[in-house]
């Protein structure tokens, strides 16, 4: 087998790698589609359940910047929890990301194709094989960006993530101009109290704030092609927590401000849109739909970046066929993985436009790809306690942040996927438990073509 090059190294710095992480978590496109479900779930305590959950995410990113430092990987969680726990644990840990990027990518290309068509041709939106081709063209669009290298992706996303920033900025200040002098729903303290919920009420909201910052991690799938790969990654993935939490909490407080309960049930998945409207005016409602646009489209980005290095990183090791490991020769990208979720992707795009079935589950990713968020950061949490457990007497600071807080996330984490299993109508089981559990034939396959290929 040929010795696959290695990714291109220092072409990221702290910048480019902060914008990555802010945008992997897309935090528009989060707002849009998933601010209607919190507040369904968990109404005027939807605060308190992103605060709670942000704290619980900052764990796993403590995870992730600890273990980061003792091995930057391409392949992050999976080659973290086969280092501690062993090949098999971590492949199921990478397999679950390659599952859920794939999922997500493909159900957010949808929204993404939506939004061009409200912009530019508003009555097509009810032609399904219309709206299938617009989606399919941006995941052409997006596979040839990033398969021409980190370089010009990262170019891409920063101006993407600078133009969405003015528009959602200008809604911001607006906002908080506006709103609180019409509120729909009195502000109180108690939106952000933690001690406010009931046990069932906070479980059913946790895996849906917790989708909120799903995304942020891409930054250590990048450290390869990253300056200072143990260093820089982490700290970007730090401060892009930071500013995602104070993003989220903003705008769910400034929904419940500015919309009543029937208006934010109307509008669903289209709040940013609402609120744009509701302070200037139509125009700038569809001007808000532009800063969606390019949140779903950074994002899918940045999952196809998360795929393909997750992949390089497995086939690199083994674990899957070697060809996924090929670096094309001038790009120095994982050109093979690319064309490979290019082409799943475009498949299920055109299935999902003919076949009932599959649209459901398409649907009904969210809430699937939740579970399988849960399984894989979960299993980081625990890996980096499990790692770093000799550093409990080091005090207390190194206790908490590489051991008492990762394991505590890691354990939540496991608990609200298990809790929410019963909850889930059977697409939701297929693509979050099935998912991951149909993992076990590539990993069978692979290791009978080893011990075949060892005994030739």
């Amino acid at each position: 087998m040929d010795q696959p090059a290695k990714l291109n190294a220092d072409s990221l710095g702290i910048v480019e790698s902060v914008i990555m992480g802010i945008a992997g978590t897309a935090p528009a496109y989060s707002v849009e589609i998933t601010t209607s479900t919190i507040i369904g779930t968990s109404g005027t305590l939807s605060p308190a359940s992103i605060l709670v959950c942000g704290l619980i995410m900052f764990g796993i990113a403590y995870a992730f910047i600890n273990m980061n430092r003792a091995l930057a990987s391409a392949g992050t969680s999976y080659s973290w929890v086969s280092m501690v726990f062993g090949r098999t644990l971590g492949f199921f840990a990478g397999w679950a990301l390659l599952v859920l990027c794939c999922v997500f990518m493909v159900s957010a290309m949808i929204p993404a194709a939506n939004a061009t068509l409200l912009i530019f041709d508003r009555p097509m939106m009810n032609n399904v094989h219309y709206v299938t081709l617009i989606a399919a063209a941006w995941l052409t669009i997006v596979s040839a960006i990033v398969v021409k290298g980190v370089k010009l992706t990262s170019y891409v996303q920063v101006m993407m993530t600078i133009i969405e920033g003015v528009i959602l900025l200008v809604i911001i200040v607006a906002s908080f101009f506006v709103f609180p002098h019409v509120q729909q729903h009195a502000f109180s303290w108690n939106w952000f109290s933690p001690f406010a919920f009931t046990p069932t009420q906070f479980a059913s909201g946790a895996l849906v704030a917790i989708f909120f910052f799903y995304g942020w991690d891409v930054t250590m799938n990048l450290s390869e092609e990253t300056r200072d790969a143990n260093r820089i990654p982490g700290r970007a993935a730090f401060w892009s927590m930071v500013f995602l939490m104070v993003f989220f909490l903003v705008f769910i407080v400034i929904a419940l401000l500015g919309l009543s309960d029937a208006e934010i049930q109307h509008y669903n998945t289209n709040i940013i849109f609402a609120i744009a409207e509701k302070l200037f005016g139509p125009t700038w409602g569809y001007v808000a739909i532009i800063a969606v646009l390019l949140s779903t489209v950074g994002t899918v980005e940045t999952q196809m970046l998360q795929f393909t290095r997750t992949l390089f990183a497995k086939s690199r090791d083994g674990a899957l066929h070697h060809r996924y490991a090929r670096l094309h020769p001038r790009w120095q990208t994982p050109h093979v993985a690319i064309f490979f979720i290019w082409i799943i992707g475009l498949a299920l795009l055109f299935l999902s436009s003919y076949l009932p079935t599959i649209n459901v589950i398409l649907q009904d990713s969210i809430t699937a790809i939740g579970f399988q968020i849960c399984f894989y950061l979960g299993l980081t949490g625990l890996a980096c306690g499990w790692y770093y457990r000799k550093v409990l007497t080091q005090g207390p600071w190194a206790a908490v942040t590489h051991v008492v807080w990762p394991v505590a996330s890691g354990l939540f984490l496991f608990f609200i996927a298990i809790y929410s299993i019963p909850t889930f109508d059977w697409a939701t089981n297929i693509v979050g438990m099935g998912g991951i559990v149909i993992g076990v034939i590539p990993l069978l396959l692979n290791r009978k073509t080893i011990w075949a290929a060892r005994r030739g």
